[in-house]
C-alpha cells in the first residue's frame, strides 16, 4: 500500500515537473520528463510494484500496459525528432564528431573531394604552349592556381 502510494506520489510530481518544462516552451524535455515520470505509475497499475499478489486480469492491469506503451512511444517520438534536429545523428555522436572523435563525419570539409579548380586544363598544355620543359612552370601560372584555390576557399 505504502509503495503505491510512493510511487504515485513520484509520478505526480514527475508530471508536475513536466508541465513546468512544457510551459517554459521546452516541450521536447516536457515530453521526455513525462514519461519518466508516467513509468512508475504504470509500474503501479500493472502490478508490477505488487509482485507477490500477482498478476491477474484486471482493467487496471490493462490500464498499467497502457500507459507504459504510452512512456513508450513518449520516448521514441522524442528521440526521433531529435535524430531529424540534428540530421539523423544522435546528439552524443554529433558532438564527438564534431569534436573529431567520431566516425569521421566532421573530419573532411564538405568540398575536399572535389577538384580544386573545377574542369581545369591538362597539365602539358602550359608547357608545350611556351616551348619550354614540362618541369620548369612560369611562377606566375603557381601564383594564379593558388589564388584560385585560395579563392575558392574564401580566403
Amino acid at each position: 500500500m505504502l509503495a503505491e502510494t510512493i510511487c504515485s506520489a513520484v509520478a505526480a510530481a514527475g508530471l508536475g515537473l513536466a508541465a513546468v518544462t512544457a510551459y517554459r516552451r521546452r516541450f521536447l524535455a516536457a515530453t521526455r520528463t513525462a514519461a519518466y515520470a508516467l513509468v512508475p505509475l504504470g509500474l503501479v497499475l500493472t502490478g508490477v510494484v505488487e509482485w507477490a499478489a500477482g498478476i491477474v486480469f484486471k482493467p487496471t492491469v490493462w490500464a498499467g500496459f497502457g500507459v507504459l506503451g504510452l512512456a513508450w512511444v513518449l520516448f521514441v517520438v522524442t528521440r526521433a525528432v531529435e535524430r531529424r534536429r540534428s540530421g539523423g545523428e544522435l546528439p552524443e555522436a554529433a558532438g564527438a564528431a564534431k569534436a573529431g572523435r567520431g566516425k569521421g563525419r566532421g573530419a573532411v570539409a564538405p568540398g575536399a573531394a572535389s577538384p580544386a579548380l573545377g574542369g581545369g586544363r591538362p597539365a602539358a598544355a602550359p608547357a608545350a604552349s611556351t616551348g619550354r620543359a614540362a618541369g620548369s612552370a612560369a611562377p606566375e601560372e603557381d601564383f594564379s592556381d593558388i589564388e584560385a584555390i585560395l579563392k575558392k576557399h574564401g580566403i
